[in-house]
């Protein structure tokens, strides 16, 4: 079961294949999305990220959490459900 994890910290210019890219060192990506703003198509500075397995995504943790990319220091954590507004 795939395991979807929060990046949050983004530099404006990373997107989806630049994100999926980054993941794609610790396992098998199944999907990388930057959350974007409906109004104006920029960034929102997070984004998720699914791996394929639980273990990749742990791996994808330790390897990527508060390292740089695109010259900015990341956050990645397993993403928590949505919360009822």
């Amino acid at each position: 079961m795939a395991t979807k994890l929060f990046v949050g910290s983004l530099s404006w210019g990373v997107n989806d294949e630049a994100l999926k890219e980054a993941f794609s060192a610790a396992g098998t990506v199944v999907s990388a999305t930057v959350i974007t703003d409906r109004m104006s198509g920029r960034s929102k500075g997070f984004g998720f990220v699914e791996m394929e397995t639980e273990e990749e995504a742990q791996a994808a943790i330790e390897m990527l959490h508060e390292k740089e990319l695109d010259g900015r220091k990341i956050i990645v954590n397993v993403a928590r459900p949505r919360e009822e507004r």
